[in-house]
Formats: C-alpha cells, sequence, structure tokens
C-alpha cells in the first residue's frame, strides 16, 4: 500500500471577523504554521507566492511524504477590506452600530439563546457592553467627584464628559472595544440583508466553486469557516448549491468544516431566517459531507451543541460534532503560555500542531486522506500515517473523482 487517497484538493478557507487578518498576514501566518506542520507529521511541503485577487489570496501547496504527495490549491476568501472600511469608520458611528445591535440581539432572542446553550458564549457576547458600561460608569464617577469638590454641576458634567472621551480615546481601544463593536455590528448587518461586497463576493466564489466541482480536476473540495467565517462557508455552500442541486453527488467531494464555529451567533436570532434556510439546505444535501469541530477551552465557540438542533431547523442529516481538545494539540509549555488568551486559542483551530491529534488544519488541507475520513476516525489521521510520515492504510489505487465521490455517499 503506497498509493495516497487524495492527490489534489481545493479549499476555499473563510476566516472569521479577525481585523488582524491582511493579505500579507495570511500568506505568513499559512506559512509559519504549515512549518510547524512538517515537523510534527515528518513531511515536507513547498508553498508559491500568494496571487491576490478582489475575491480571494490564492496560494498552491505540495505536500508530500515518504509514499504520497497532495497538491492543494489554497482560496483564502478576502474580506479584509469590509472589516478594514468598518474600522476606519468614526469611534462614534461604531460606538452606536454596536449598541443598537445588542438592542438587536436582546429582542431578537439571541441573547437567550446564548444562555441556554452556552453560557460563556453569553460573556463573551456581553463583554464589550459590559467593558462599555463601566467606562460609563467610571467617568460618570469623575463627573460627580469633580461636582462635589467645585460645588458646580456643570464643572461636573465637563469633567464627567472629558473622561469618558479620554477613556473611550485609550482603555477602550487597547482593550479593542471598536473592533468589538464592529464585529457585532456586521453581524446585525447580516442577519438584516447582508453587505453588499460581501454578499456579491459569495456570489462570484459560490460560480468558482460550482465550475470546478463539476469539472472534477480534484478529488475534494475543502470549504472551512472560521468562527464567523463557518456562517459565510455554510452560506457560501447553499449559493453553490443552488447553482448545482447535485453538487458533490458528482464530480469532487465536497467537505464542510466549521471549525470553532459562531454559526449559532448568528442562528440563535430569531430574525436569520435567510441563513436558517441556507443551513437547512447544506445539511439536507447529499452530497456535501459537514463536519462541525468545537472545543471546550475555546470560549469564542459553541461546545457540545448541533446547530441544525438549536436552530430548530427542519433537515434530512445533521453535522458531525467532533470535539476537539486543544491542549492535546500543543505542546505543554506553549500550552501554558496561551490558554489565558482566548484569541489565540480561538486562533488554533487554523494553526500549525506540535502534536499529532484528531484534529489538525494542514491535515485536513493538505493530507492523503479525505476530511471525512478524518472526520469519521477517532484519531483523525493519526493511526494513518506513520512516525516517518508515511501513508499507512488507505485504498491503493486512488480513485477518479467522480466515483469516489459516488462511493462515499453510499
Amino acid at each position: 500500500m503506497t498509493a495516497p487517497i487524495v492527490t489534489r484538493r481545493l479549499v476555499y478557507h473563510i476566516s472569521g471577523y479577525d481585523f488582524t487578518m491582511t493579505v500579507e498576514a495570511v500568506q505568513r501566518r499559512f506559512v509559519r504554521e504549515l512549518r510547524r506542520f512538517e515537523a510534527t507529521w515528518s513531511v515536507t511541503s513547498s508553498v508559491t507566492p500568494p496571487v491576490i485577487s478582489a475575491d480571494e489570496t490564492a496560494l498552491d501547496v505540495d505536500t508530500n511524504g515518504p509514499n504520497w504527495r497532495v497538491h492543494t490549491s489554497y482560496r483564502f476568501f478576502r474580506w479584509d477590506d469590509v472589516i478594514a472600511a468598518d474600522g476606519r469608520k468614526h469611534l462614534w458611528q461604531r460606538v452606536i452600530a454596536g449598541l443598537i445591535a445588542f438592542v438587536d440581539y436582546v429582542i431578537g432572542g439571541a441573547l437567550w439563546g446564548y444562555v441556554r446553550t452556552n453560557w460563556r458564549y453569553a460573556l463573551f457576547f456581553l463583554y464589550p457592553y459590559l467593558l462599555f458600561a463601566a467606562l460609563v460608569a467610571i467617568a460618570w464617577l469623575a463627573g460627580s467627584a469633580a461636582s462635589r469638590l467645585v460645588g458646580s454641576s456643570l464643572a461636573g458634567i465637563a469633567v464627567g464628559i472629558a473622561a469618558f472621551l479620554a477613556l473611550m480615546h485609550w482603555p477602550a481601544r487597547w482593550l479593542l472595544l471598536p473592533q468589538l463593536f464592529d464585529d457585532w455590528a456586521f453581524a446585525r448587518t447580516y442577519i438584516r440583508g447582508g453587505e453588499p461586497v460581501i454578499e456579491q463576493r459569495l456570489d462570484r466564489v459560490a460560480r468558482e466553486l460550482s465550475t470546478a466541482a463539476q469539472a472534477g480536476d480534484v478529488d475534494e473540495i475543502i470549504v472551512i469557516g472560521h468562527s464567523l467565517g463557518a456562517v459565510l462557508a455554510i452560506d457560501l455552500v447553499d449559493r453553490a448549491l443552488k447553482l448545482d442541486p447535485d453538487l458533490g453527488t458528482t464530480g469532487a467531494r465536497i467537505a464542510v468544516l466549521s471549525v470553532g464555529s459562531s454559526i449559532l451567533k448568528i442562528g440563535l436570532h430569531r430574525g436569520a431566517r435567510r441563513f436558517h434556510a441556507a443551513a437547512s439546505r447544506v445539511a439536507s444535501a447529499p452530497g456535501i459531507f459537514w463536519a462541525e469541530y468545537q472545543a471546550l477551552t475555546d470560549v469564542m465557540n459553541f461546545y457540545k451543541t448541533d446547530p441544525v438542533v438549536e436552530m430548530k431547523l427542519t433537515a434530512a442529516t445533521h453535522p458531525l460534532i467532533k470535539i476537539v481538545r486543544i491542549k492535546n494539540m500543543l505542546d505543554p509549555a506553549i500550552y501554558k503560555r496561551i490558554r489565558r488568551n482566548f484569541f489565540r486559542v480561538h486562533c488554533q483551530f487554523v494553526s500549525g500542531n506540535d502534536r499529532r491529534a484528531p484534529y489538525d488544519f494542514f491535515m485536513l488541507m493538505c493530507g492523503p486522506l479525505t476530511a471525512e475520513q478524518q472526520a469519521r476516525s477517532q484519531d483523525g489521521a493519526a493511526s494513518a500515517i506513520g512516525a516517518d510520515g508515511a501513508l499507512l492504510v488507505g485504498d491503493a489505487t486512488p480513485r477518479p473523482a467522480a466515483q469516489a465521490a459516488s462511493a462515499m455517499h453510499e
């Protein structure tokens, strides 16, 4: 047994609302974390320079083990420009939009949904608003103290306003309050009809995905969404299904991976009817395999929840729920250093591992086993890859993509 199961793969990766992910940062992180993957799994790889378009940052990766080779066409969906545009708005526009989003999410039932399904995510939602309330309280206390000290209400009001402005322009920015408000404001915009640039971009990439699937030039197409990007990943596949209802039943295998996902961030809002319909269609599509990876230590995802169940959807099937232990993916010293950094822990879903583990982002993207094989295996690819990086188990003769996709769904 020497031949791999997958030799060519196409990946569409959609990140969350990450204001640090410029096109340059995407390449740097990908290459850096790929080197960790090489060391962990005893493989080698090479990466082409990025090709940047309005819709995507494209990289080609060749990964090699002693008896296998995979070519991955990696497409990082771009919405960094949309996030950057939000960040250029006046601070007070961002604050007002964030506060409106809070009211909308409370009225729409999302906050209660968070409390019911994952209290830690509810705290994550409340954090920027509690922080804002604390800054208001500090400013009010400063104004009250000044008023008593000088015996003038006007002086107290002036001091309170000055203190609030100072707090918003230093501690608030340092604590990322404007960016968190932007995140929730964008989520509200998505629920209430969508952001035009994102909508057009999803349509264009869906056409590209559909064409690639029909061509059958690759063995597998993976659409992976991280954090809020999982919502856009479901949306993308739904748009491709509208173009080709048989997507995945012929041509390339199609796998949707929602990792560290915020699907329920949107899905628990009563107003998210458009997204509910999209998720139901993707879950019901016979040619689509959907796996949802969750971790207890990641406060920004929903742990031990089935999004289809929690959204009360009618669907033919449900995503395969996989529980990830991030502690087991990292060197103990590294985990000890990052475990209190919630954002860094959250990003481990799209980073390289120090240890072989059931979930490995780069093994899913660049390894010889299909995403479904890895998801359905108790230990992912660990028992299939030897210490020297050789493939130990699998079909000795890779099947044509169309035949493989058909067999996968029997």
